[in-house]
C-alpha cells in the first residue's frame, strides 16, 4: 500500500490523533455544514441538539437534517476505528442514505435522473454515465500523491458530477475528510463564515473543472491550531 503524504505542511499522520480532533470538532463541523445550506443554527444550538434536546424555534425537518449529519460523522468515525472506510459506491451511498434520509429526493443511491445546478449553465452528467463516472474518479485519485490534492480532488469531482439529487457537496466533504482522517491527516471543515469565497470560486469550477483555485481555498479552510497540534 502507497503510503499517503501531505507535502505543505508536512504532518506526521496519526490517525488516532486526528479522529480525536475532528470528534470534538463534530458540532462546529454539523453547525457549518447546516449554516452553508441556509439552515441557521448557532453553535450551542447543535451542540444541545446533539445532546439530545429539540431546540426551540426551528422546525423538526431542519434540527433532523442536523442530527443526519451528525450521524453520518459517527458512520465515518465508527468505520475509520474499524478500517473499514473506502471510497466505494456502495459505502458512499450508504453515508448517504444516513445523511440525506428524508431531504432528498432519493437517498442511498444514485440519482435516477437530470439535474441542474442553480447560477451556472453547467449541466452534469447523465444519471446513466455516474457509475462509470465514480470508477474513474477513483481510478484518477489514485494516481494522485498528495493527500490533500486526493481527498480535495474526491470533493471536488463528487459536487460537480452531482451523483445524487441533494446533499451532493455535503457528501463530497464527508468522503473527502472521511479520506484524510482514514490516512492519519486532520479534516477540513468549510466555516459558515466563509460562504461568500466558497460560493464565487464553486460556481467558475462547475464550469471549466479547475480545481486549482478551489483546492487553494479549501486547503486555506484547515485550523492553522489543528495543524500545530497534528504536528507536536
Amino acid at each position: 500500500m502507497n503510503i499517503m503524504k501531505d507535502t505543505q505542511w508536512n504532518m506526521t499522520p496519526n490517525r488516532a490523533k486526528a479522529v480525536m480532533l475532528a470528534k470534538r470538532q463534530l458540532a462546529e463541523l454539523v453547525c457549518d455544514a447546516v449554516n452553508l445550506e441556509g439552515i441557521h443554527f448557532t453553535l450551542p444550538e447543535i451542540q444541545t441538539l446533539l445532546d439530545g434536546i429539540t431546540v426551540g424555534g426551528h422546525r423538526l425537518a431542519d434540527q433532523q437534517i442536523a442530527l443526519n449529519q451528525a450521524e453520518a460523522w459517527r458512520a465515518i468515525f465508527d468505520l475509520i476505528e474499524k478500517g473499514r472506510f473506502e471510497v466505494t459506491v456502495e459505502k458512499v451511498c450508504a453515508l448517504h442514505g444516513i445523511a440525506a434520509r428524508g431531504e432528498a429526493l432519493e437517498w442511498g443511491r444514485f440519482r435516477s435522473g437530470g439535474v441542474t445546478i442553480a447560477g451556472t449553465g453547467y449541466l452534469p452528467p447523465d444519471a446513466a454515465a455516474l457509475t462509470g463516472l465514480f470508477e474513474k474518479m477513483t481510478e484518477e485519485a489514485d494516481r494522485i500523491p498528495d493527500i490533500y490534492d486526493r481527498a480535495i480532488h474526491f470533493f471536488l469531482t463528487m459536487a460537480r458530477h452531482q451523483f445524487f439529487y441533494d446533499v451532493n457537496k455535503r457528501m463530497g466533504r464527508f468522503v473527502m475528510n472521511g479520506l484524510l482522517l482514514s490516512w492519519g491527516f486532520p479534516a477540513i471543515n468549510l466555516p459558515a463564515k466563509r460562504q461568500l469565497e466558497f460560493n464565487q470560486l464553486m460556481l467558475p469550477f462547475y464550469d471549466t473543472g479547475d480545481q486549482k483555485p478551489m483546492n487553494r481555498f479549501l486547503r486555506s479552510c484547515l485550523d492553522e491550531r489543528v495543524i500545530q497540534i497534528m504536528k507536536e
